[in-house]
């Protein structure tokens, strides 16, 4: 039996799980022992929606105020701009999955790094850089693409999740090392600063955590300790 909340493996008997304290509901169980927790479902969608138009208002608001203060005081657009589209890219990653129903994180996900590389594009031009198409896009989709395969992997895979969790540490240790590449091809700077000790951190952590997931008495330990 698993927590209906966080997933938690329950032990037999238990009324309340241990980790998020939610009410253990049993659909094998009699039912007049236990009746589904009343934290379900969330927040009715009206109310959420309303909350989101209050919101979307007060930012627009809040870029226009910028913006006409910038043209009256500098007779352009200025810094505004910088401010304008920092809200914007709040608003996406925060604000923009709620308007709907059902949240799908591999859509929105790809969609925040999407919106991140425009800001940085936008930041990159106006200031006359050459850093976006050799570092800040390449770096961004390689953090987008790890993002994305990890909540893939643990939302739709449920067994093996010690050795998923290894396997992504060891490639986001592998993915600092191709960061500071593009670093040094970008600025210069000089190769394995401080990629090998990423890597290595990142490495021993993974290898355990592989070994692991094969090894079932010390899998079973873990999982007791961790609630997992």
């Amino acid at each position: 039996m698993y927590c209906v909340k966080c997933g938690v493996k329950l032990q037999d008997g238990v009324t309340d799980c241990p980790l998020c304290c939610t009410p253990v509901w049993n659909p094998t169980g009699d039912a007049g022992e236990a009746d589904y927790p009343c934290r379900y479902p969330d927040r009715h969608y009206g109310e959420r929606v309303a909350g989101l138009a209050l919101i979307t208002v007060i930012l627009a608001a809040v870029c226009l105020s910028f913006l006409i203060f910038c043209l009256s005081t500098y007779g352009e657009v200025s810094w505004s701009s910088y401010v304008m589209l920092g809200i914007a890219l709040l608003y996406i990653v925060a604000f923009l999955p709620g308007w709907f129903r059902r949240k799908q994180p591999l859509i929105f996900v790809p969609l925040d790094f999407a919106a991140v590389c425009g800001y940085l594009l936008y930041i990159c031009l106006t200031t006359g850089g050459h850093w976006f198409l050799s570092f800040a896009f390449p770096v961004v989709m390689l953090v987008c693409l790890l993002t994305t395969a990890a909540i893939a992997m643990l939302r739709y895979i449920k067994k093996d999740r010690f050795i998923i969790t290894g396997g992504l540490l060891i490639a986001i240790g592998g993915s600092s090392m191709l960061t500071e590449f593009f670093q040094h091809i970008t600025f210069g700077s000089p190769m394995f600063s401080w990629s090998l000790y990423s890597v290595t951190a990142f490495s021993v952590f993974g290898i355990f955590l592989v070994v692991a997931g094969l090894v079932r008495p010390l899998r079973e330990y873990l999982e007791r300790i961790f609630f997992m």
